[in-house]
């Protein structure tokens, strides 16, 4: 054999037996307990063998062509169709509904003819005619061959039953598309096996060239593995979480460049207007430095400013090699709504939800400190006691609505008054409370007494007269009291007189 010949069979036979050496190796370490993965590399190194056998028989004398054909060529041929239903009915799941005593040994009864074969001398299932042309040795076409082809052409045809089984039963569009694609690669394998094993190529081609079809129909296994990833279930499955997961989550170098994002990251980015390849730039200080020491990043807050205002986001990362690079996993969340929700929470422990107020509970340790303040730095302070006169018959007669819009006012001019200087409150009902600090004048707060009273009412004047307004008492520390409740009282006692001088005029 010269050179160009001994590349040629390295290219037709070597190539192949290294493809299926890393198809068979590739498919079991993914999973060497699985049946599927079993199958499919048994099936690999099946093909294996048989180009190992094409080119053994090459290297020897045509004399050894019968033998090595029948031995090993007829018998490894035989093995795969049985290999190839048992994994297209357990990959379908369709051996669910078999019996165990029928599956899957019905699919390797055929190894009985092999051994028959063997122990009558290996004549009955092979080409026993061989003729060499060229740099091969090419078997005859005669009506055994042909016989044999035929056989083999029909077998094929009929691994397409379970696959059209399987897609009537699919209840995914994902398993659907998975069994199309492998019924293609068998069809496409089943017009090479037709093409190239009734047409007698002569020695322009190596022999029995439709084994090449093997090569296609190995090949479209590998592609439906790597697109559908159905030999590896927890990549998909996490592929998938990936894809549905709302939150942001992006694969970025060290430099922030973006190498990959899923759909959730990309909603985000163009929500708020940003490039993803700024998404470092979106971090605080803290958060950066501890990517930078390449630290983990988990469950820590930052606020960015959109177009919207400010968005609160959580933020998680760590870090993972891809092609020999450090890249950043990093997953934004935005939970504004949520950090409203909390504040909302914390505000209502304290305030009042109508009027927005502090409520009783806040005001009560307000008046503490206020009192302590003024004991400290010997000052005055006034408290004042506010009751809504009739909102009751505002209630009654001109609706809850309108009950709840005056005490909304009344407390927006309480607020006003009071504004830096002391705590506005509603106690409950129709009363407000209020804590003028800093030693006002006895006239100061009788002139904002008076101020109150004539917003109120120009509050009131469009409705026509009303029997309502605002009745207000005042108390002074330390003249009326030096504890919280005798203020109260002190307050309430005055405002029981307005409320009498009143009722008397």
């Amino acid at each position: 054999m010269n050179l160009e010949d001994a590349l040629l069979l390295l290219f037709t036979h070597g190539l192949p037996i290294l493809f299926f050496a890393y198809m068979a190796t590739d498919v079991l370490l993914r999973n060497f307990r699985k049946v599927e993965h079993i199958l499919l590399s048994l099936i690999a190194i099946c093909y294996l063998l048989l180009f190992a056998e094409e080119y053994v028989r090459n290297q020897v004398s045509i004399a050894y062509s019968p033998l090595l054909s029948s031995l090993w060529l007829s018998s490894v041929g035989i093995i795969i169709p049985g290999l190839c239903f048992h994994f297209l009915i357990k990959f379908t799941s369709l051996d669910a509904g078999l019996s165990r005593w029928f599956y899957p040994w019905v699919f390797y009864l055929p190894l009985l003819f092999v051994a028959v074969n063997l122990a009558t001398g290996a004549q009955l299932i092979s080409a026993q005619q061989f003729v060499e042309a060229g740099m091969w040795k090419l078997p005859v076409y005669n009506e055994g061959y042909y016989i044999a082809m035929t056989s083999s052409v029909f077998m094929d045809l009929l691994f397409l039953i379970p696959l059209l089984i399987a897609i009537s039963k699919a209840r995914t569009q994902e398993q659907r598309s998975i069994y199309k694609q492998l019924i293609w690669g068998i069809s496409i394998s089943i017009v090479w096996h037709a093409i190239f094993g009734y047409i007698n190529f002569g020695d322009s081609l190596p022999p029995y060239p439709y084994l090449y079809s093997g090569i296609l129909w190995c090949y479209f296994l590998r592609r439906t593995m790597r697109k559908h990833d159905f030999l590896n279930l927890y990549d998909k499955r996490f592929e998938k979480l990936y894809n549905l997961n709302p939150d942001a989550i992006v694969l970025v170098n060290l430099k922030g460049n973006v190498k990959t994002a899923n759909p959730g990251a990309k909603r985000f980015f163009d929500s708020i207007r940003v490039e993803p390849d700024r998404c470092l730039q979106l971090l605080n200080h803290e958060i950066t430095t501890r990517i930078h020491a390449q630290l983990a990043v988990k469950q820590m807050e930052t606020e960015i400013e959109t177009n919207a205002g400010r968005m609160a986001l959580l933020v998680n990362a760590d870090y993972v090699w891809v092609d020999n690079e450090l890249h950043i996993l990093l997953i934004l969340r935005d939970i504004t709504f949520q950090k409203q929700q909390q504040d909302e929470i914390r505000f209502l422990a304290y305030h009042d939800p109508l009027t927005r107020l502090p409520n009783r509970r806040y005001f009560y340790e307000k008046l503490e400190e206020a009192l302590e303040e003024a004991s400290t730095h010997q000052e005055t302070l006034a408290l004042l006691l506010i009751d809504l006169d009739q909102l009751k018959w505002l209630n009654d007669n001109r609706g809850h609505l309108a009950g709840d819009d005056a005490l909304r006012q009344a407390a927006r001019i309480m607020q006003q008054v009071v504004a830096d200087r002391g705590v506005a409150a509603r106690m409950g009902g129709d009363e407000f409370i209020l804590i003028i600090r800093h030693s006002p004048a006895v006239r100061e707060i009788q002139t904002l007494i008076q101020h109150m009273q004539d917003e109120f009412n120009r509050y009131t004047a469009p409705y026509g007269t009303l029997p309502v307004g605002i009745s207000i008492g005042a108390s002074y520390y330390p003249a009326d009291g030096t504890d919280g409740q005798a203020l109260i009282n002190a307050a309430d006692n005055a405002m029981f007189e307005m409320k009498r001088s009143r009722a008397t005029v």
